[in-house]
């Protein structure tokens, strides 16, 4: 709306015969009014140009957009609709959200699609479809070959390998009744050794300590009547070529029947998918998700599984060993993915 000054009360002039007439009055504004009125003017001026400014920014994201095939999917049910944004909120990718919502208005007719409870089962499964998880749980899977299975665990620093192998080997031992072997080639850092050895000596196993791949195979060959062989790893940054090489000369040494990536759902999606692509010039054969417990939104970690494409087979969700680690099923994290929430 357009700024009105006060005006000032103006006294009329009195009626003189039209030959005395003096000069006309003019309306005399004051100094501060008269900076108001220009401020007043300058602000208006200003909005104007930043709300231009807002209007060619969404122009040219649309036009973007567009141009990659992102627009909003068509004709959406409401509820869909709340849903699909709802997965937006919850840093699932777009294509990934689309794909969702048009899979369930396919499989929906337009009375159960009046449903919020059928609609969000529906998106529910839809979304666990996208998730790859291994079914094996808990269970050791035959080796075939004869020995333990073992595993190992590789990953970038501070993602919480140590702690993982932790958990794993006080669950195989203490719940499954496991005969367990504990390995480390984390030397780099004293305190990781001192953290494993604590544990080991709980949970009541043997940890080896190897600085060598000749240690590494020394170890590997002392845990043949096991059921079970843990292998926990220095990190490694994925930018780190040389100490990459070294890691992959161990896990070619241990030649274990898994290689788990461990990624923390606390990083970036970008960060992540550098870690999955670099390390998988080691081998990765399955992921961890870590630290579900400071993360953020778990759309990211949807986003990750598809396009890393490898199968899902733990998550931990605190520090606590041998608690908070639980096998990656698929509708669990859907709904991690649904609601935001660890607690669901």
């Amino acid at each position: 709306s357009t700024f009105n000054p006060p005006q000032p009360i103006i006294t009329p002039p009195p009626v003189h015969p039209a030959s005395h007439r003096p000069n006309p009055v003019q309306p005399q504004v004051s100094k501060t009014q008269a900076k108001e009125s220009a401020r007043t003017t300058e602000s208006a001026k200003q909005l104007a140009e930043e709300m231009q400014a807002v209007r060619r920014m969404v122009e040219r994201l649309m036009q973007q957009q567009a141009s990659r095939g992102e627009e909003k999917p068509a004709d959406l049910p409401d509820q869909l609709f709340d849903q699909y944004m709802n997965l937006l909120k919850q840093e699932v990718a777009q294509e990934i959200a689309q794909e969702v919502v048009t899979q369930v208005s396919h499989r929906l007719t337009e009375k159960e699609l009046e449903n919020p409870a059928k609609v969000r089962k529906a998106v529910r499964d839809a979304i666990s479809e996208f998730i790859p998880a291994h079914h094996e749980q808990w269970d050791l899977e035959p080796t075939g070959d004869g020995r333990p299975r073992t595993i190992a665990l590789i990953g970038p620093t501070g993602v919480g390998k140590t702690t993982t192998v932790a958990k794993l080997a006080a669950t195989f031992k203490l719940k499954q009744a496991k005969h367990v072997g504990l390995i480390t080639l984390d030397t780099y850092r004293i305190a990781a050794v001192d953290q494993l050895r604590t544990y080991a000596d709980i949970i009541g196993i043997p940890l080896h300590v190897c600085n060598t791949a000749a240690e590494l195979d020394s170890a590997v060959s002392k845990c043949s009547g096991c059921d079970v062989i843990l292998i926990d790893t220095a990190g490694r940054s994925q930018r780190d070529d040389p100490k990459l090489e070294q890691l992959k000369k161990f896990v070619d040494t241990a030649n274990p029947h898994e290689v788990h990536l461990v990624l923390s759902s606390t990083c970036t999606q970008k960060v992540m998918l550098e870690a999955a692509k670099r390390f998988s010039d080691v081998r990765t054969d399955r992921i961890i998700f870590t630290k579900l417990d400071e993360a953020v939104s778990f759309g990211v970690l949807l986003n990750v599984s598809k396009q890393v494409g490898k199968e899902l087979s733990y998550i931990t969700t605190g520090q606590e060993v041998p608690h908070q680690i639980e096998p990656t099923a698929p509708l669990r994290l859907a709904d991690l993915v649904l609601s935001g929430e660890l607690a669901s």
